[in-house]
């Protein structure tokens, strides 16, 4: 109780316990000082002599404590023995010193033992704080030494900062040891009382000798073959490893060290990093309303989270399911109320109630999110593909179109290029439609955006790869050439947003996202993380499923324009009338042999005319 008061007062302004002590010290270190001064000066130390150093000393006090008060040297602002305090207390010291001065001229006071005690009283006020900031820390030593024996790779600003935070947090499960650095010239540097023991073949030769427990890597982004050899290297030596990740303050280049966390699969994979036109992405989304539908679903959430960091002056989230709705409210506020009017539960199906969102909220810019994604069950409900993907689509255009939207963004997937599934046809017409939209709105940009596969987005492979690690399940792989493109969530989404701004209105923006990975190689490296003796079994591509999936297709009118963002192609296609829209002349398109559930469906050719002849329609 009466230490939670103490903190209060020191909060408030008011010199704490700990503030007077540390004062008492500093006019300790000024009697010994100016004594010492003194004496320097007169050898002989009179009465006299006494006086005047007790009354020199007194003055000294006095100032410390007004400077020290006006700098709050003594009022719990600065961390015990760090820089800011030494040089806060450094330049109280100094004015103590020029006033205590001023005022040993002004009573005819000896001022030479003044002049030879600044240096001396700011010299043990320094080590007092030393000593007070060893003391502190070695009281918050983690759990002792009964932590997990740490080595933390690489020596760097994150480095060092990372043994900062296991050394001054009590409660840390981590005590370091040592540093693991590749840099020779950093072979003998010691951090906090932590040597660097060596570099990467150090590890390898002597890891065992060493007695770790955990290699935290402290790399800002590390790379993917380091981490590789890390986690083979882990079984060897009995060891985890995990990473310090930055986490992006914005979706700029600041940033904020994060909690030591495991390794993920995507930080072993190469993929690709974008360079983002910060300036561009502000300017469109400040203060503007913005709407983005499927805000529950993982790309959407992202979405939601970067958007709302580039300060748009309102934020619409929309989306069918309230309980993905109230996992992306936490994310942005910290609360799961849903009662935020803000926060909307509608169905992209239903125009009517979209239609009374968009009146109401009257959006500047639109990100359409919302859609049906599984390959396998749209094959199975094709009509559920259409009514979704294609007809809701069609539904936040028109709805768009009525608000008066100047930015309307449709992500759309890689699948759409030469598609071969009922997902990539459904989500091609909606570049269709996109496109069309465009021609309708000449002063407003409608742009659809293609990606690939997103790392960690809810239900994709690799969770499911997880779930069945965890589970001692087989994991099973379609083909073992068979490969896909990856990002992660959080660049997925900044590319996005970047497309919003760069891209020009009727064009599909293509996200570059480097090479293919082998989808069996992320199966393997997740049983490799894992640990355990897990099977792969190969199982064949499913039907209408593409060995390789591609960007673009051949119908696709490429802009070769260099002037654009690096990272971004730009791209046409057709567009789409949706008078001419028809599900079972879409779906004889699809599948002309007739749809079945286990079809192998058929790629189509954009540029033909969208009205089919009757046979094709008996057919259906």
């Amino acid at each position: 109780m009466l230490e939670g008061k103490s903190d209060e007062r020191q909060k408030n302004g008011v010199v704490g316990t700990s503030g007077w002590l540390q004062y008492g010290g500093d006019v300790a270190a000024w009697l010994v000082a100016i004594g010492v001064g003194m004496v320097i000066v007169a050898p002989t130390l009179t009465r006299d002599r006494l006086w005047q150093v007790l009354i020199l000393a007194g003055v000294a006090a006095v100032m410390q404590v007004v400077l020290g008060l006006i700098a709050k040297l003594y009022n719990n602002r600065y961390w015990a023995g760090s820089l800011e305090e030494a040089r806060a207390f450094a330049l109280v010291l100094a004015g103590s010193t020029v006033l205590t001065g001023g005022v040993a001229l002004i009573f005819w006071l000896p001022i030479t033992p003044v002049i030879i005690a600044w240096p001396l009283a700011t010299c043990l006020g320094l080590v007092v704080r030393y000593v007070r900031r060893e003391l502190v820390e070695r009281a918050q030593s983690p759990l002792g030494k009964k932590g997990q024996r740490t080595l933390v790779y690489g020596a760097g600003n994150l480095g060092r900062l990372t043994v900062q935070r296991m050394t001054a947090d009590p409660r840390s499960p981590f005590y370091p040891i040592g540093f693991i650095d590749d840099d020779p010239a950093k072979r003998n540097l010691v951090v906090r009382r932590v040597p660097v023991l060596g570099d990467y073949d150090t590890l390898v030769k002597k890891g065992d000798g060493i007695g770790a427990d955990v290699v935290v890597v402290a790399i800002d982004t590390p790379p993917p073959e380091l981490l590789n050899r890390l986690v083979a290297l882990a079984p060897t030596l009995d060891v985890e490893v995990k990473v310090v990740p930055t986490l992006e303050r914005e979706l700029g280049r600041q940033t904020m060290v994060g909690p030591v966390r495991d390794i993920r699969i995507e930080d072993l994979m190469e993929h690709h990093k974008p360079t983002l036109d910060m300036d561009s992405m502000r300017g469109y989304l400040r203060g503007k309303r913005v709407l983005i539908t499927g805000a529950g679903g993982s790309i959407g959430q992202e979405l939601c989270v970067q958007v709302h960091k580039l300060a748009p002056g309102a934020l619409i989230l929309l989306d069918h399911d309230e309980t993905h709705l109230q996992d992306t409210e936490f994310a942005l506020y910290g609360t799961g109320l849903l009662i935020r009017d803000d926060i909307v539960l509608c169905d992209i199906r239903d125009k009517a109630a979209l239609s009374r969102v968009f009146e109401q909220w009257r959006p500047d810019v639109v990100f359409h999110a919302a859609a049906l994604k599984h390959v396998p069950m749209l094959e199975r409900f094709p009509r559920e593909a259409w009514d979704t993907n294609v007809i809701g689509t069609l539904n936040v255009l028109e709805c768009a179109r009525a608000a008066d939207v100047k930015v309307f963004i449709n992500i759309s997937t890689d699948k759409a290029a030469a598609p071969t599934t009922i997902l990539g046809h459904s989500k091609r017409m909606a570049e269709h439609l996109t496109s069309w939209m465009a021609q309708q709105v000449p002063a407003a940009r409608y742009v659809s955006v293609r990606f690939g596969n997103v790392f960690g987005s809810r239900g994709s492979m690799v969770p499911l790869f997880q779930k069945a690690i965890d589970q001692g399940l087989p994991i099973t792989v379609t083909h073992e050439d068979a490969t896909r493109y990856f990002m992660t969530i959080p660049e997925a989404c900044s590319l996005v947003i970047a497309a919003g701004a760069k891209g020009r209105s009727g064009e599909v923006v293509i996200l570059e996202m480097g090479s293919q990975v082998h989808i069996v190689d992320i199966a393997r490296r997740l049983v490799a993380m894992s640990g355990k003796d897990i099977p792969i079994e190969i199982i064949g591509l499913r039907q209408g499923e593409k060995m390789a999936e591609v960007l673009t297709s051949d119908e696709d009118a490429i802009d070769a324009d260099e002037a654009q963002t690096p990272g971004i192609l730009h791209a046409h296609v057709t567009p789409a009338d949706p008078a001419e829209l028809d599900y079972g002349l879409w779906l004889a398109r699809v599948h002309p042999d007739g749809y079945r559930s286990n079809t192998t469906t058929a790629s189509f050719d954009d540029s033909s005319s969208f009205t089919l002849v009757s046979a094709i329609a008996e057919r259906a």
